[in-house]
């Protein structure tokens, strides 16, 4: 009986020992397992005032969403090709928020078709490289209703595009963006 009690016993060490050594060479978990839930709360817009007028900023902070980000929106009325909307990255670079951020941007893809509540656009990731964002990834959202053009914009630590895409096109699409834009894009 003592034999097989040291028997199980050992067993049951090598067992355990092979399983922690299996997790340890387990890819560490992404940014967004770890925001099953993220909370976003509105912030103060962080640049001075210019043309256009009406503008919103909400953050997602590492407790929530695994990494820092900062989502700014703005409204661009009558600022978007009427006829065809956004169909290409010109399209998208033409009303995105560069000159906000200033530094040298990079893109590190092209962009996608992307659609937000009943409106349709592009999203497309670039690196920015300056002294106030430090190397960090800008994943620029240009929506489009009609003539007018709703811009969103997330700053995000470098390297986290594939985990936080996902939660800022999930926030864009929540009932709280998209009454914002209702509102200011008159929809």
């Amino acid at each position: 009986m003592r034999h097989r009690t040291v028997l199980l016993s050992t067993i049951t060490a090598f067992a355990l020992g092979g399983l922690v050594s299996a997790s340890a060479l387990r890819p560490e978990r992404a940014a967004s397992n770890t925001a099953s839930h993220p909370v976003w709360r509105a912030v103060r817009w962080p640049f001075p005032m210019d043309q256009w007028g009406k503008r919103t900023a909400f953050q997602c902070g590492v407790a929530n969403c695994g990494t820092q980000i900062n989502v700014h929106l703005r409204a661009k009325i009558g600022f978007c090709n009427c006829t065809t909307g956004m169909t290409d990255d010109a399209d998208l670079d033409r009303v995105g928020d560069f000159d906000l951020f200033g530094g040298a941007l990079y893109p590190q893809a092209a962009g996608q078709p992307v659609r937000v509540g009943r409106m349709k656009g592009r999203s497309r990731p670039l690196a920015i490289r300056d002294a106030r964002q430090d190397d960090a990834t800008i994943l620029t959202v240009g929506l489009h209703d009609n003539c007018d053009a709703l811009v969103a914009t997330a700053v995000l630590e470098r390297g986290q595009l594939a985990a936080v895409e996902p939660l800022v096109m999930h926030f864009l699409n929540s009932k709280t963006v998209v009454d914002w834009a209702e509102v200011t894009l008159g929809l």
